[in-house]
C-alpha cells in the first residue's frame, strides 16, 4: 500500500506537467487507475508462468501497479514516448521496483522475447494489438487486456480464427467495462 500511495502522489504531481491521465479521472485515481489495474491480479495464475509485458505503458497502468503489488513477478513496461519513458523510469526508481524494467521503444522495434502474461490498456484496437503482440506470445501466454466498454464488441469483431481464443470478464471497477482474456492457441503462437 505504501508503494501505491507513493505512486498516486507521484502521478498527481506529474500530471500537472504532462497529461498522464485525464483531468476528470484525477479525483478517482484509486478506483479508475489503481483498482482497475489491480483487478488483473485476480485473473492471473499464481504463480504466473513467466514475466509480464505491459505494452504501451503510458502512465504505468496496469504495469506499475502490478509490479508494486507482486514483487515476485518480472514486469516489463514498453513505451515509446520520451516523456512517458522518463516518467516510468522515475517511478520504478522512486518505488524501488527491482522487478520492473522500462523498455523505451516502439513495440515493433522490440526484440522477440516471450511473456507469460501480456497486457495493454488503451493501447490499440484488439486486432491490431494481437497482430503486434503475437510474437511475444506462446500457447501458454495469458492475455489480459482492459478494454472498457469496447471489449465485447472488439472480441465479436475478430475473425473466427481468433474469436474463440478470447472472452470478456466483467470489470469490478466499472459496470460498463470489460477485460479481454485469452490465450493464443493458433499455430502462430510461439513462432
Amino acid at each position: 500500500m505504501e508503494r501505491l500511495d507513493r505512486l498516486v502522489a507521484l502521478l498527481k504531481e506529474e500530471n500537472a506537467r504532462q497529461n498522464l491521465v485525464s483531468a476528470t479521472s484525477v479525483d478517482s485515481i484509486w478506483r479508475r487507475h489503481i483498482a482497475d489495474s489491480a483487478q488483473l491480479l485476480d485473473l492471473m495464475p499464481d504463480p504466473p508462468a513467466g514475466s509480464l509485458m505491459d505494452l504501451g505503458s503510458g502512465a504505468g497502468f496496469p504495469g506499475l501497479v502490478l509490479a508494486a503489488m507482486r514483487p515476485d513477478i518480472e514486469v516489463r513496461l514498453v513505451e515509446s514516448r520520451r516523456l512517458r519513458i522518463d516518467w516510468l523510469n522515475r517511478c520504478v526508481e522512486a518505488l524501488n521496483l527491482a522487478n520492473c524494467t522500462v523498455f523505451g521503444a516502439r513495440v515493433e522495434a522490440l526484440p522477440d522475447a516471450k511473456a507469460g502474461i501480456l497486457t495493454a490498456r488503451a493501447f490499440a484496437p484488439l486486432p491490431k494489438l494481437i497482430a503486434m503482440a503475437r510474437r511475444f506470445s506462446t500457447k501458454d501466454t495469458l492475455w489480459l487486456l482492459p478494454k472498457g466498454r469496447s471489449g465485447a464488441q472488439e472480441v465479436a469483431d475478430l475473425p473466427k480464427t481468433l474469436r474463440h481464443m478470447f472472452h470478456v470478464e466483467q470489470s469490478v471497477t466499472d459496470a460498463d467495462a470489460g477485460i479481454v482474456v485469452g490465450r493464443d492457441l493458433t499455430e502462430a503462437a510461439g513462432k
